[in-house]
């Protein structure tokens, strides 16, 4: 039996003590044989055997946690004008404010990401997250532009450590067809939280100073962190399997205990080095991913440049609002994507049909029904990771450089005509979600990370892998 092989298939359980594994055992390359730590069936060790309760405790607790990601970038604006007289500085320069948050979203998880491979889920989300809290209370204090403008990069690079493991929590917790409704939770809370966060920064933002908003984040990010501290519990299976064979090792006092290949550690420059070369090489490469950044990149970019356009188009120079009448304004676009969780249900019952028509095996494109870009951890589950970062490197950089020529072009083409543009731009993306469905298998069958998790290749494609036509040079796992 080979030694890179996932836990849940190198072990197997007595089917008269359920939870009890079998020793397998394999050789190493210098001949002895070590045994292999895994979870066996119905192991209440394995996250995804712990009590609906706990997992979804989990879930929420790190949802609202994500919430906050976006309150930190869009609660800015509402007070962004206040912040540009306290400066004395003009309201492309506030902007910034807002945009280096959201660059720091990009570049963070590819580096808080890798780190979880080491310190495991847990200590990174509160490690990481608690650092922001201080970069929040050095922003409410800080007396000129260029610290401010620091921190809010390093605050949103801190915070962004929901987007980098979030999507690996649901995975560890939940098995692959059993995803849908916590990734449709954590799908709602990074795209509600722009729209929800400039309005309920802007019930402040309208009677009090730019500080006192920063202050106010400060409360609610604080108390929630301390909610995910007492709720959470290391989910990471690597890790817990580790810990496991360490275990094992000292109280049998032998070093014949490993785990299996694909759950070691990897050195720190093989590490990183995949953390930050093949999203990239994702990005160029990979017509799945090329298609969904260019469709949620879009989308996201136009949720912040959404947060200057409505002020010009509601504010006081439009329609004659005051600051909490544009946060209102906003209210539309929450109850919109709010609907998202409700028409899943519809969406999770469809993949779910496909998977059994299927008899059980993967159908990623089952999950782009409703224009929604997902499968891609189907696709390319092990190494979905580096897919997952070079989607949201492209959607946050979108995000971050969208607001920066928003004004401009609201004031240049005038507000029917700009929105008419990003409307007619839109209408050219409306297509990428039926070619993803209908050409999925396809462009998967062409890609050397999607084709290796394909369970349902015809004789003909079956040898054509084994010759390794398809096989990419670094095929490295990550989870």
């Amino acid at each position: 039996m080979s030694s890179d092989q996932s836990p849940e298939c190198v072990a197997s359980g007595s089917p008269a003590n359920p939870g009890v594994a079998l020793p397998q055992h394999v050789q190493r390359h210098d001949g002895t044989e070590v045994e292999l730590v895994s979870f066996p069936p119905g192991d209440s060790a394995n996250p995804r055997n712990w009590p609906t309760w706990r997992k979804w405790s989990i879930v929420i607790a790190i949802m609202l946690i994500d919430l906050t990601v976006s309150f930190t970038a869009s609660g800015f604006s509402p007070a962004s004008t206040d912040f540009a007289k306290d400066f004395g500085v003009s309201g492309e320069v506030a902007t910034l404010g807002l945009s280096l948050c959201v660059l720091g979203f990009a570049l963070g998880p590819m580096t808080l990401a890798p780190l979880s491979e080491y310190y495991g889920r847990s200590p990174i989300y509160i490690a990481s997250y608690g650092i922001f809290l201080f970069f929040i209370l050095g922003t409410a204090l800080v007396q000129n532009l260029g610290g401010f403008l620091v921190l809010r990069f390093l605050s949103g690079w801190f915070c962004a450590v929901t987007i980098a493991n979030f999507g690996g929590t649901i995975a560890d917790l939940f098995e692959p067809h059993e995803t849908g409704p916590a990734m449709s939770l954590f799908l709602w809370a990074a795209t509600v939280g722009s729209p929800l966060g400039f309005f309920l920064f802007s019930c402040i933002a309208q009677h009090k100073g730019w500080r006192i908003v920063f202050w106010a984040l400060l409360g609610i990010c604080g108390g929630l962190w301390l909610v995910m501290t007492a709720t959470l519990k290391e989910t990471r299976h690597s890790v817990l399997l580790l810990r496991r064979a360490a275990r094992e090792r000292k109280q049998r006092g032998t070093d014949a205990i490993e785990v299996p290949d694909s759950m070691k550690q990897r050195g720190p420059r093989k590490l990183f080095k995949t953390a930050l070369l093949r999203p990239f090489r994702f990005l160029f490469t990979e017509a799945i991913i090329i298609f969904g950044a260019l469709y949620n990149g879009y989308l996201y970019g136009l949720s912040f440049l959404f947060n200057g356009a409505f002020s010009l188009v509601f504010g006081t120079g439009g329609h004659g609002f005051d600051v909490l009448g544009v946060g209102l304004a906003f209210l539309g676009i929450v109850v919109g994507i709010s609907i998202g969780p409700i028409t899943n249900i519809w969406q999770e019952r469809y993949y779910r049909r496909k998977i059994a028509q299927m008899g059980g095996r993967n159908v990623p494109e089952a999950r782009v029904q409703l224009g929604r870009i997902a499968g891609i951890k189907d696709s390319y589950k092990i190494f979905s990771a580096s897919a997952l970062a070079g989607l949201g490197l492209i959607r946050n950089v979108a995000g971050a450089g969208f607001p920066l020529f928003g004004e401009q072009m609201f004031n240049y083409l005038g507000n029917q005509w700009a929105a008419s543009l990003l409307a007619f731009l839109a209408i050219l993306l409306i297509p990428i979600p039926f070619i993803l469905e209908r050409y999925g298998r396809a462009l998967r069958l062409r890609s050397p990370w999607a084709r290796q998790h394909m369970d349902d290749l015809t004789t003909e494609e079956e040898e054509e892998e084994e010759e390794g036509s398809c096989m990419p040079k670094d095929p490295g796992s990550e989870s």
